[in-house]
């Protein structure tokens, strides 16, 4: 029998947390949602993680442990473990013990609610105020803005899907944390709760000052994903044809110029020069959404995929038939 539950846990160099993040989920999991798994990904560590979780999952049916052949990184751990999940409602979380278990059924209560995906909010935030939280909080506002879903915190990793929202979400780089983003492309309803942000117990955090900027970049991918993604020449169309009429601007009034006998090379060098680049860099911004344009056509034709995603689909077809099949044998 499928579990109802699915924990998702990707674990680097986490060795001293696992038992005791173990037991905490386990004595809430039980108490409340006894129908569950946990699953554990271990994204290659170098200290005892994942002979720790070999021994658990021998002992405990429900502990499932997954081992990558190398780092990948957060976002690919947490695809590991979504693929490997049997719940329908599936939960992930840090394996540093700064996700509180105890936290669990905030987030399945508001889903219950009928909200395809709810995530956590740190609230208050502990971390150090010049090197996380600042950076974080203009960070989660650039993406609350630019994404259009309304969340405060996007980077946390305690989040709570619909197995159907998470399995259609494919995860590279590091686009864990705009999940709620490239969820909301097919329109899924999200939601947030406060969590408790529970200080690091030891070791340093595998996060620093530099991932901002990580983050920045990854974000103009997301929103080139949920507004261009099978229509890219509307983006650097609009952008190519920004670039021809201001340098086609350029260009005539030089012209004019050079008609009325002005020395244009002397006296509008650096006009005509800027004109130049801008007709040259709309032309190559437009044959770059073209190319676009092919390459999304490959995509969906050769993966034989669709540009939709159905919710529901009522008709009482199947049942008519169904009943016209009964009298016929009766």
């Amino acid at each position: 029998m499928k579990p109802e539950f699915s924990i998702v846990i990707p674990v680097h160099n986490e060795e001293p947390h696992l038992m005791a993040l173990y037991s905490a989920i386990r004595e809430v999991m039980e108490a409340r949602y006894p129908s569950f798994e946990i699953i554990f990904v271990d994204d290659a560590s170098t200290d005892g993680s994942f002979w720790l979780l070999e021994e658990l999952a021998r002992n405990d049916e429900r502990v499932v442990a997954i081992q990558l052949r190398r780092n990948f990184g957060q976002s690919a751990a947490l695809a590991a473990g979504f693929d490997a999940a049997h719940g329908a409602i599936v939960i992930a979380m840090d394996g540093d013990l700064q996700h509180d278990p105890a936290d669990i059924p905030k987030l399945v209560e508001k889903m219950a609610e009928g909200y395809d995906l709810v995530s956590g909010w740190r609230y208050p935030r502990v971390d150090n105020l010049l090197t996380r939280r600042l950076p974080s909080a203009i960070a989660n506002w650039c993406m609350a803005r630019l994404s259009g879903i309304p969340i405060h915190d996007f980077g946390t990793t305690f989040k709570a899907y619909r197995r159907e929202v998470i399995k259609d979400v494919n995860l590279y780089g590091d686009l864990h944390r705009f999940i709620p983003a490239l969820a909301d492309v097919d329109r899924r309803r999200v939601a947030e709760v406060p969590i408790r942000n529970i200080p690091r117990p030891a070791g340093d955090s595998h996060y620093g000052l530099g991932r901002t900027f990580r983050v920045m970049f990854d974000l103009v991918t997301v929103r080139f994903l949920r507004h261009y993604l099978t229509r890219p020449l509307h983006f650097f169309g609009n952008l190519g044809l920004l670039g021809l009429v201001s340098g086609g601007a350029c260009l005539g009034f030089v012209l004019v110029k050079k008609l009325r006998g002005v020395p244009v090379f002397l006296e509008h060098g650096p006009l005509l020069l800027t004109g130049f680049l801008l007709v040259l860099a709309g032309v190559q911004l437009i044959c770059t959404g073209l190319i676009g344009e092919m390459v999304m056509r490959t995509y969906f034709e050769s993966q034989n995929r669709r540009v939709y995603s159905v919710a529901r689909v009522v008709t009482q077809r199947h049942s008519e038939s169904e009943a016209d099949t009964r009298s016929t044998r009766a």
